[in-house]
């Protein structure tokens, strides 16, 4: 076995990275050939590990996570333990610079295969502060936080934010989070205190939520990754105007839920906003009524597939599901609701499905669907710069959404009875989080109630159906 050294922090200055990040193209006249080598056959082990620019990182927890390099075999073994574990180092949240340099070892202890690995790290400062934007629902957020990362040397932070949005939406929260990397399956627990006050005109009603969400997140294997949730809430829903429907007053007034929940996701994909190849799943189940005046059981399935058919052109298929079984107690806020730029699109926000005096009432039980081509924009402006962060899009998608009281034939009828629409546009990546899109939509099939929504809808998430 070996030694693992560590060295106090140095004063290299780190690169910084912006919003749109895209590779510029490099123009070489002449190939420049690469030898094939099997690194694989090359014996090599790890003598020593050496981190160099710990300052408030306790030592156990950087043995832990290098102790697999010590395990190699041969050359290839080493780099890809060495990558394994820079991942490792990354996902502590405690550097803000990693590097990796592989070296002959030399020295008392050394052996004749034997190497040094050295990892360099900037750990990342006391008080990290900053102000960015996030999107929730087709609305964009401005979000105000500070972050006390590694708190007590072991990769624990605490993070504080405020956030507010253009249709009079805010929220706060403080959050304490702690990773367990020498546990199997290295979970990441975290508990936060939230408070969040949104508004729905598209239903009548606005909620102020107060709660609790404990949280442990855990893999099983490279590409899964499981949630297991209990949250804890004080809800108080109330109307927006004098004209809210009665089916919405009499859903207001505050109620307590207290929620288990799981979700599991499976992400094959190259990349989250224009993956060109991959499947991505996600599973969630919940059950409510441990606690509380509300008690019901609800699931949910969403999907992508991604294949590409010719260059830089992608056929994607998506779709969506989700049940809900009332106990007692289940108002407006817990139900589903379809239609918009990121959900249906050629329907207006919510626009699907039950409607009482303009507001929307959603539904228990839903199912969706979409087929997208993706190609790049005509004559490729900009192409290996800015005009790679654009898409042409093309679409057609349906669904349906079912009545509360709905049951029997009834259902079935509503399931079967389809709103449709197809259309074509521009989408752009906003980092590696979201996306926006400008499609011009034509509504296919609508039942009677349905808010159609033909012509230009702009659509900002992170994700989209």
């Amino acid at each position: 076995m070996g030694t693992v050294h560590a060295k106090a922090e140095n004063n290299d200055k780190s690169s910084a990275s912006g919003l749109f990040e895209f590779d510029e193209p490099v123009n070489i006249e002449e190939p420049i050939p690469k030898p094939n080598i099997k690194l694989n056959g090359v014996r090599a082990r790890v003598d020593r590990v050496h981190v160099d620019g710990l300052s408030r990182t306790k030592d156990d927890i950087i043995r832990s996570t290098v102790d697999d390099l010590f395990h190699a075999t041969d050359f290839e073994d080493v780099i890809l333990r060495a990558h394994k574990v820079r991942r490792a180092l990354d996902s502590m949240g405690c550097f803000k610079d990693i590097g990796v340099l592989i070296d002959v070892s030399n020295g008392p202890g050394s052996t004749p295969e034997g190497l040094e690995v050295t990892f360099q790290v900037k750990e990342l400062s006391r008080i990290v502060g900053g102000i960015n934007t996030t999107v929730s629902e087709n609305e964009g957020n401005l979000v105000v936080g500070v972050k006390l990362p590694n708190v007590a040397g072991r990769g624990e932070r605490v993070a504080a934010e405020y956030s507010v949005g253009h249709r009079s939406t805010s929220n706060c929260s403080v959050a304490a989070t702690k990773p367990c990397p020498r546990a199997p399956l290295a979970p990441v627990i975290s508990a936060t205190v939230y408070q969040q006050n949104h508004e729905y005109p598209w239903s009548g009603y606005k909620l102020l939520d107060r709660g609790v969400l404990l949280d442990i997140a855990f893999r099983t294997s490279p590409v899964t990754k499981h949630n297991l949730q209990w949250e804890g809430l004080v809800r108080d829903t109330s109307v927006l105007s004098k004209t809210t429907s009665f089916k919405v007053r009499e859903s207001s007034g505050p109620q307590m839920k207290s929620v288990i929940r799981h979700i599991v996701t499976v992400d094959h994909r190259d990349d989250a906003i224009f993956p060109t190849r991959g499947t991505w799943v996600q599973f969630s189940s919940e059950l409510a009524g441990l606690g509380g005046g509300i008690a019901n059981i609800k699931t949910e399935l969403q999907a992508q597939a991604n294949k590409e058919i010719g260059p830089d052109t992608v056929l994607q298929a998506s779709g969506a599901a989700g049940v809900l079984h009332d106990v007692h107690g289940t108002e407006l806020p817990d139900h589903f609701y379809l239609g918009g730029p990121a959900s249906l699109r050629g329907f207006r926000q919510r626009g699907v499905g039950p409607r009482l005096d303009g507001d929307a009432l959603g539904g228990t039980v839903y199912w969706a669907s979409a087929i997208h081509l993706y190609t790049p924009l005509p004559f490729r402006p900009g192409k290996g710069g800015l005009g790679d962060l654009f898409r042409s899009h093309f679409f057609i998608n349906a669904g349906c959404l079912a009545h509360p009281e709905e049951t029997g034939l009834a259902l079935l009828e509503s399931l079967c009875a389809a709103r449709a629409a197809c259309g074509a546009g521009v989408a752009l990546r906003l980092g590696g989080a979201a996306r926006v899109e400008l499609n011009y939509c034509a509504p296919l099939r609508a039942a009677a109630g349905d808010a159609r929504a033909p012509g230009l809808q702009l659509g900002v998430a992170a994700h989209f159906l």
